[in-house]
């Protein structure tokens, strides 16, 4: 009889078990899910460090092209980026009259195809130590290691540091910058 009733307690403790492992109403595991869903501008905005980011990709109105299929590969700048460009730099790239302009600043961060960390590591390696990347504005990015750090060298000799690697999205990744990359 014993046997009987542990048996019974076995089965029905692993059935539970298995009834919570299968539980698709966990909130964390779904948010989790529903993260990864976003493109690449649901992604940004979900963070406070890309407001400014977000903010220049409305007024420039690339929030549809960056929300498109993709994949593409976003060298995104932190607010803290966009606060080392000289004072009144961003509100007035911010302005209508600079939309062109801005647009040719922020297409200088994008790259066309989903290129991971180890990607653009493997790449460097590959190339003597220097990877040349063309953006979708149309110049070259030069990426490096140097003590470690991936570096991005713009088309103007300025140098900003990857800080934050691999951050998917449903139509590409997102790798954060310290210092905005200016075109030509």
């Amino acid at each position: 009889m014993n046997f009987k009733k542990l048996s019974l307690l076995l089965l029905l403790s692993f059935s539970t078990s298995i009834a919570f492992a299968n539980d698709n109403n966990d909130p964390i595991k779904n948010k989790k899910e529903d993260k990864t869903k976003e493109t690449i501008v649901g992604v940004a905005a979900s963070n406070k460090n890309f407001s400014t980011l977000v903010a220049a990709v409305k007024a420039a109105n690339l929030v549809d092209v960056l929300n498109g299929d993709g994949p593409f590969t976003v060298f995104a700048p932190t607010n803290d980026a966009f606060n080392k460009l000289p004072q009144g730099t961003v509100p007035s790239l911010l302005k209508p009259e600079n939309k062109k302009l801005l647009g040719a600043v922020l297409t200088y961060h994008v790259v066309a195809g989903k290129f991971d960390a180890n990607a653009v590591v493997k790449a460097i390696k590959a190339n003597n130590g220097k990877f040349v990347i063309k953006t979708v504005q149309g110049n070259n990015l030069t990426a490096m290691i140097k003590n470690g750090n991936v570096l991005l060298k713009d088309a103007k000799g300025n140098i900003s540091k990857v800080i934050m690697t691999d951050v998917e999205a449903s139509n590409g990744i997102i790798h954060a910058i310290d210092t905005v990359v200016m075109p030509q």
